[in-house]
């Protein structure tokens, strides 16, 4: 896991894992289990011996189709199939004292709900904005969703720009927009006007919603002093957004209601405040506060996360494991519903095993589909 020297910023991004134990395949798969009768043909996994990091050998890339535009959240190619997208990659054994290689993306496709082979890694070098003529060296993503309105998910992500010290610090935030060939190009920083911000803490946790409820995705971020920085859509292809505001009442911490933006049903989307970071399945404690057409400004009073009992993905290795969320979401298609909530875990055991699995919704025992990390690897 990385550790920022330059500012103090936190992140909500998922834990460093590590490169899949031999003898479960890094290729996409139904499973059947974990053995290596589960792989046939040319997608057969390569010997240990010749195997990198000792998983299964290496899911040639494809390429990502090409999409139209949809409503399907997490959609970066626009194809109607929901992405994802995952913080803090694999290391390999030479390398887990450097940066992290970036991070990566696994699209849905109309073959499968998320194909390894339909990826792309994400890097400060190739895709961040710089700072002045400084690359930031973190690049982590922090929330995704459709900015400009062109039905293509946009991504935001928290960087670490250089700072002096001296007044207020630059914006970490940027935005990668999506297009009908994914997340590509280089990134713009978000512009917050001043009149939308307060203090010397560095704007972070920001969260997706339409919380003036005009149809446009809008930005909560924080600001010093509890204060958010309300910052109203659509945003331009430059990161402006189309107004911004400061709001009072916050807290060092936005997340966003589950499984419903919309707490109230009243057409504003709603947002939590919280004075603590909560790790994503455990419980936490907040305060809600009510959409409008203002923004996410009125009390809505104490808020609970509550907690869930996550399946654990089959990574067979010796040792402690651990497994984190990484998303909920209906990855089965293209109805846009968003009416099944399938359930993307990740186990890993430090930085150089781990195993992502897809378990459909309402079933813990086998998942649908794993992968390793290790894909990402080159």
């Amino acid at each position: 896991m990385r550790t920022r020297i330059t500012h103090p910023q936190a992140t909500t991004t998922t834990t460093a894992a590590a490169a899949l134990a031999a003898g479960c395949t890094g290729l996409l798969l139904v499973l059947t289990g974990c053995d290596s009768s589960s792989a046939a043909g040319p997608s057969a996994p390569a010997t240990t011996a010749d195997a990198k990091n000792g998983d299964r050998a290496p899911v040639p890339l494809a390429p990502v189709p090409r999409g139209e535009g949809s409503r399907v959240p997490y959609d970066f190619n626009g194809d109607g199939h929901r992405d994802l997208v995952i913080n803090d990659l694999v290391k390999a054994p030479e390398d887990l004292h450097g940066d992290d290689a970036g991070m990566g993306i696994v699209y849905g496709t109309e073959d499968s709900p998320l194909d390894p082979a339909v990826r792309q890694l994400l890097n400060a070098r190739a895709n961040a904005a710089k700072s002045g003529d400084i690359l930031p060296a973190a690049f982590d993503a922090e929330a995704a969703c459709d900015l400009d309105r062109d039905g293509f998910t946009d991504l935001v992500v928290s960087t670490d720009p250089p700072y002096n010290g001296v007044g207020a610090p630059p914006v970490p935030l940027q935005i990668l927009f999506g297009s009908p060939e994914g997340l590509t190009g280089k990134a713009v920083t978000v512009r917050i006007p001043a009149q939308a911000r307060y203090g010397k803490e560095w704007p972070e946790h920001p969260v997706c919603g339409d919380f003036d409820g005009d149809g446009s995705t809008d930005l909560a971020v924080t600001a010093s002093d509890g204060r958010i920085s309300f910052l109203r859509g659509p945003f331009t292809r430059a990161g402006a957004p189309s107004g911004a505001e400061l709001l009072p009442d916050g807290g060092p911490y936005l997340y966003a209601p589950e499984p419903e933006a919309d707490t109230d049903g009243d057409g504003y989307d709603d947002l939590v405040a919280t004075a603590r970071p909560r790790t994503p399945g455990k419980a936490a404690k907040g305060t809600l506060l009510l959409g409008s057409a203002e923004g996410p400004a009125r009390p809505g009073g104490p808020y609970t996360f509550a907690p869930e009992e996550l399946p654990e993905a089959p990574l067979r290795t010796k040792g402690t494991t651990r497994t984190t969320l990484l998303a909920h979401g209906d990855f089965g298609g293209a109805d846009g519903g968003g009416k099944k909530t399938d359930t993307v875990v990740r186990t890993y055991r430090g930085e150089r095993q781990d195993l992502v699995a897809l378990y459909a919704a309402g079933t813990t025992d086998d998942p649908v589909l794993t992968f390793s990390t290790t894909v990402f690897l080159p």
